[in-house]
């Protein structure tokens, strides 16, 4: 996946923003709160989201993940795909799609209501 992909996928996600900041990164927030990461290396695309607690045991020992830099550190479950072979593209939307959920559902049910998110 190319950051002009990843950009186009969780731009179609509900209620999302964009900025780009930490040094170049773009990032994907829903309710003001980060969901998504692209960025954080030069050398080759790397892509950081939120999983659940079952995921981040799967996911942090697989080649081509690694438990999130500065995030994972400070106890948050949180992967980097930064290197092949990594996920497929396929698997990947899916990983972005479910931190969405997870990011969105940790919103107040008014912030949920306003951005026309599902409330449970």
């Amino acid at each position: 996946m190319t950051y002009e992909e990843f950009n186009a996928f969780c731009a179609r996600l509900p209620a999302t923003t964009h900025v780009v900041q930490w040094g170049g990164s773009h990032v994907w927030k829903v309710g003001g709160k980060v969901f998504a990461i692209g960025g954080w290396q030069d050398d080759e695309a790397s892509f950081t989201f939120k999983v659940s607690d079952i995921s981040y045991e799967v996911l942090q020992a697989q080649p081509g993940l690694r438990p999130a830099p500065y995030l994972a550190s400070r106890g948050l479950k949180w992967i980097q795909h930064h290197a092949k072979p990594g996920l497929s593209d396929a698997e990947l939307h899916d990983y972005i799609r479910q931190s969405h959920a997870i990011v969105s559902l940790g919103l107040s049910k008014k912030m949920r209501a306003e951005l026309g998110l599902p409330l449970a």
